[in-house]
């Protein structure tokens, strides 16, 4: 019998950087995610929660933290309006892996959980990739991202 994977969304980008460049980066989270941002994001059990225009809202603790090579932020509350489930990030995990790669570095995010079962995948995807792809890497490379 043959079982499914689960496919978490995933999402890779390489810069020209430090992996210490990139850790300080991901971990300022007001300026890159979004604006709207209260609570700490730099280390082991910080708190904090992000809010967008739409009314979503998305509660993390810092769960793991290995300084310039690994993040996981624990999803604790969430709400989104436009799904049944308005909690379904809560209990996910977002987990961030840094790597050296010769004069590059590359960041490989997991989004544990977001799996295209369920309501809000497209939507979080495209969220998701705009974030990663376009805000952070921008952050990353030029200095300034674009948060939401």
């Amino acid at each position: 019998m043959e079982t499914k994977a689960k496919q978490d969304y995933r999402s890779e980008i390489s810069a020209k950087t430090t992996p210490e460049e990139s850790f300080d980066k991901i971990t300022r989270v007001q300026e890159w995610w979004s604006k709207s941002f209260e609570g700490n994001s730099k280390k082991a059990n910080d708190v904090f929660t992000v809010r967008f225009p739409s009314g979503d809202m998305y509660k993390i603790r810092i769960a793991e933290i290995e300084p310039n090579k690994r993040i996981v932020w624990d999803v604790i509350d969430a709400y989104q309006g436009w799904v049944k489930d308005t909690a379904e990030w809560r209990g996910t995990k977002i987990a961030w892996e840094i790597k050296k790669d010769n004069d590059r570095v590359s960041i490989d995010m997991t989004h544990v959980g977001l799996v295209p079962e369920i309501e809000c995948f497209s939507r979080c995807r495209r969220g998701w990739d705009y974030l990663i792809h376009e805000s952070l890497s921008k952050f990353i490379s030029e200095g300034k991202g674009l948060p939401v």
